[in-house]
């Protein structure tokens, strides 16, 4: 053990007692305004504004919808035309039946005389 550790032990014991001593003995600070060259000014303390007032928002107004002006379109309750016989799709140079229903217009292909694709519109 270093000889000199108790010595530091009471020199730090004696430091925190003087400054515990120092601490309880001095009197309460007087607060005083100094100005310039060391004159005291003693008056009433600065006068601090209040907080603003916040008010709360006004009430959320909700206005009803605009009146409906949609009018629905005119629905034709004429029946489909009946198909007749099957259809067919019409491929440039060949015409070939369709083997499942597609709509008026829409793509299709018959096989050419080499099996390729050849690509037409169903009536």
């Amino acid at each position: 053990m270093i000889p000199a550790l108790p010595n530091l032990r009471r020199i730090v014991a004696a430091l925190a007692v003087f400054a515990g001593l120092i601490g309880i003995l001095t009197p309460a600070a007087q607060a005083r305004v100094f100005v310039g060259i060391g004159i005291p000014l003693f008056g009433p303390p600065a006068y601090y504004y209040p907080p603003p007032v916040y008010y709360p928002p006004p009430p959320v107004y909700y206005a009803p919808p605009p009146p409906m002006t949609y009018t629905p379109p005119a629905f034709n309750a004429a029946p489909a035309a009946a198909a007749q016989g099957p259809q067919i799709c019409y491929a440039g140079a060949y015409t070939c039946p369709m083997d499942r229903p597609t709509a008026p217009g829409g793509g299709c292909y018959c096989l050419g005389n080499a099996g390729q694709r050849v690509t037409g519109r169903a009536n």
